[in-house]
């Protein structure tokens, strides 16, 4: 399993990420920089099309937006100004479901959803740093996509913290209870 590449061992802030060059990506959490690189593999493209397609379908005319990464989510830890912010993370799905969180710079705030695909680069971070992060701003739902095995794991805010995760595999269709009438095909997705 890959590491996350970070930048030199100093804080950053939200600020310091917007002069960094476009053709860069890279994410932060609690100040400290993470190398978004290498590119998503074609397999992980295809994953976040797809499951991008049938959440956006789902949604045509209805309150909540879904985004594809590169979308900057800034995660506050009060009400610091934007460019204070210490973190912001680009994963590769977003559902936001409150408008007054969308601004021309993304979503400042916990999302609904977020959704990660798993790739050797990064699959410590979405599984420990991430998990712990998206749990501490209350993110209601959390998602984790591994093409290896062809099964998702779905993390659901009980209160402060998140639940017994609910398993699925390639076969199964995942219901998604904050959207009603939305069920998630991961036949169609593992194809």
């Amino acid at each position: 399993m890959g590491l996350a590449v970070r930048k030199k061992e100093e804080r950053f802030t939200y600020g310091d990420y917007l002069k960094w060059p476009d053709e860069e990506r890279w994410e932060l959490i609690d100040g400290i920089a993470y190398d978004m690189s290498p590119a998503p593999s074609r397999w992980h493209q295809e994953i976040v099309g797809e499951l991008y397609r049938q959440i956006s379908n789902y949604l045509l005319n209805k309150p909540c937006q879904v985004y594809v990464a590169p979308f900057d989510v800034r995660l506050p830890e009060f009400d610091e100004a934007n460019e204070e912010i210490e973190t912001v993370v680009q994963p590769d799905i977003v559902i936001v479901c409150d408008k007054n969180k969308l601004d021309r710079a993304g979503c400042r705030g916990a999302p609904d959803i977020l959704i990660e695909i798993l790739s050797p680069y990064t699959a410590k971070k979405d599984l420990v740093t991430k998990y712990h992060l998206y749990e501490r701003h209350k993110v209601k739902q959390y998602w984790i996509f591994d093409p290896a095995t062809e099964e998702v794991v779905v993390f659901m805010l009980k209160g402060d913290k998140y639940g017994e995760p609910k398993e699925y595999k390639k076969e199964d269709k995942v219901r998604v209870d904050i959207l009603p009438d939305l069920e998630i095909d991961l036949s169609i997705i593992f194809k």
